[in-house]
């Protein structure tokens, strides 16, 4: 069983729509009418073929509170939208084993639950976007020797406790530091926890450029999150995030957005509170 291979997304059932907000519309009161909760809408900048409905539930909030720490990150769940009907959502099984890592079988009933709901929302036509084995998921990298889901480089920044880190970023993407916005949030006080999702809209280095790149029908891999745990902010580094929502990029595709990480790195420290200035080129 854990030499299985499993891919990041679902293909749901399509839908009949006149034009991408009723798409979107569509999809989030399905996901409402199964008891799901919408935290955001993302229609990406470049992109206008595509949108992101970023959607929870309270069981799930429920599992990720208990887990604690670094597991808030996964607490919002992506479905991705296009113009002509078409919907697609984040594979929990996948998504999740990579995110909880150790921890991911303790709570695999949970994931299984969440599966099954969505699936019975939006349909499951089956799954796409390449595939990583089971095994190496909770240590997945893109290459021997690169960043994995906990490495330093996650951390962007430290402040003396959750509310001044919490403060920082919620004021950060208001002002739209770097053409960074906020898509979502969600924050657990009592826990010190905190996850918002992050749209990058620069013209120069916004996500429209690499996700063309790399493949627009993996549109549910976005926004970018950007989590807080007690006092410190953390977003995963890119050259990992961006392995696990296209893993069957070859290393000349890297090479064609060599770029990105560093780029995404020094946005969203600044949003982190690591920098106060404009930075150049975004």
């Amino acid at each position: 069983m854990q030499a299985q291979a499993i891919s990041p997304y679902v293909s749901a059932d399509k839908i009949v729509c006149a034009a991408l907000p009723a798409c979107v519309n569509n999809v989030e009161q399905k996901l409402k009418s199964a008891g799901f909760q919408i935290l955001g809408t993302h229609f990406p900048r470049g992109l206008p073929q595509y949108a992101v409905v970023v959607a929870t539930d309270k069981a799930w909030l429920q599992t990720i509170r208990a887990m604690g720490g670094s597991a808030i990150v996964g607490a919002a769940i992506r479905v991705g939208v296009k113009a002509d009907g078409s919907v697609s959502y984040i594979n929990p099984d996948y998504w999740y084993r990579a995110y909880f890592q150790k921890k991911f079988e303790l709570r695999q009933s949970a994931v299984q639950v969440l599966e099954n709901r969505l699936a019975k929302a939006l349909g499951d036509r089956g799954r796409f976007g390449g595939d990583v084995t089971a095994v190496d998921l909770p240590k997945y990298r893109f290459m021997i020797g690169m960043e994995s889901f906990d490495t330093d480089k996650a951390n962007l920044y430290t402040h003396t406790n959750f509310d001044s880190a919490l403060k920082t970023v919620r004021q950060n993407l208001a002002r739209n530091m770097n053409h960074t916005s906020q898509v979502y949030e969600v924050v657990m006080p009592d826990r010190k926890l905190a996850v918002f999702g992050v749209a990058m809209n620069g013209p120069a280095s916004g996500e429209h450029l690499w996700v063309k790149q790399n493949g627009a029908d993996h549109i549910a891999a976005l926004p970018w999150e950007i989590y807080i745990v007690d006092g410190k902010v953390y977003a995963l580094y890119a050259r990992y995030r961006t392995a696990l929502a296209w893993p069957a990029l070859g290393l000349g595709d890297f090479m064609r957005i060599s770029d990105h990480p560093d780029t995404v790195q020094a946005m969203l420290i600044a949003v982190a509170g690591g920098r106060n200035k404009q930075l150049n080129g975004f």
